[in-house]
């Protein structure tokens, strides 16, 4: 029976600050104190992702993930299940450079109301 620290992890999913946007991404990734290894985005916001990840991460675990022609980008990670890892970015991702990579790799194109 789920307990009410799972209820509220299952809800958490849902209530995400920033919208995802499903894609395919090459990537490398590496947990603190691991090496590097080959991965790919499956979804990206301003404030996370989630990632295929060959090897076991843990909650709390700090990481790196490094995008074609980007800086690596710290994170935390969220959740690991069946090799689909869940981190939030350290420090939010600039708008500006999400739609730039959502316009490089996903069909949908991108645009921000301007108010």
């Amino acid at each position: 029976m789920p307990t009410e620290k799972d209820s509220y992890r299952i809800a958490a999913q849902e209530d995400r600050c920033a919208p995802r946007t499903r894609l395919t991404i090459p990537a490398t990734l590496r947990a603190s104190g691991g090496r590097a290894f080959q991965s790919v985005v499956h979804d990206l916001s301003i404030s996370g992702f989630s990632a295929a990840s060959i090897n076991r991460m843990h909650e709390g675990q700090l990481c790196w993930l490094t995008l074609p022609g980007l800086e690596s980008l710290q994170a935390e990670v969220v959740w690991w299940d069946n090799c689909i890892v869940g981190c939030a970015f350290s420090e939010l991702l600039s708008p500006i450079v999400h739609d730039n990579i959502l316009q490089r790799y996903s069909n949908v194109g991108v645009y921000r109301q301007v108010i």
